[in-house]
């Protein structure tokens, strides 16, 4: 873990890799909601960093901060988020044939998965997601699209995610949803947000909400 201070009231904290970033986070928002954590008005959590922002004192905290021990990351205890899903995508038969199984296995594999919000960024309500092994992580596309669709259920790297609004994108596309990831009028406006568990329950390509 390093602190670095970034201007005179927030602290950029680097961690090794994406869970020890949301095992950070995790705690961060624990010890807050326990009333132990330095003032701070925002905690953004990225794929290996921290931001801490609006901190009094950004030096003090680092030096304290860097000889926590922090607890593994756990699932949170409330019950998951069910985001239905038509696994109908447009590169479901690239992704397929890299996993080297069916369509119908890449919507088994995928929708047995239980998924974290790792962290949200791209473009409001968009959550990067993780949960599958390894192994099922995939490149981006060679050729982006000028225009993915909202609803996308897509895939990059280790990461699962869906486009809340249209938008250019060069993740691999495998389904479609209906659901409503980012609403103004909302409170909260996104559905997803750090920390959160998410399920992807399938539903058949021809159903709509």
């Amino acid at each position: 873990m390093r602190a670095l201070a970034v201007g005179d009231r927030a602290l950029l904290v680097e961690l090794g890799d994406g869970d020890e970033a949301g095992a950070l986070h995790a705690e961060l928002l624990r010890r807050r909601a326990e009333g132990t954590l330095p003032a701070v008005r925002e905690i953004v959590p990225a794929a290996r960093t921290v931001l801490l922002d609006g901190l009094d004192d950004p030096g003090t905290f680092a030096r304290e901060l860097t000889a926590w021990e922090i607890p593994a990351l756990h699932a949170r205890v409330e019950d998951a988020i069910e985001v239905p899903v038509r696994y109908d995508g447009p590169d479901l038969a690239a992704v397929a044939a890299l996993w080297q199984v069916t369509e119908e296995e890449v919507a088994q594999i995928h929708s047995a998965a239980e998924f974290r919000v790792a962290f949200c960024g791209f473009a409001p309500g968009f959550g990067y997601l993780t949960g599958l092994p390894q192994r099922y992580a995939v490149p981006r596309r060679a050729t982006p699209r000028s225009s993915v669709p909202a609803g996308s259920l897509a895939l990059a790297g280790p990461y699962t995610g869906v486009y809340p609004r249209s938008s250019p994108g060069g993740w691999q596309l495998i389904g479609t949803s209906d659901a409503v990831l980012w609403d103004a009028a909302r409170q909260p406006a996104a559905l997803l947000s750090p920390g959160t568990r998410v399920r992807f329950v399938p539903e058949h390509a021809g159903s709509r909400r």
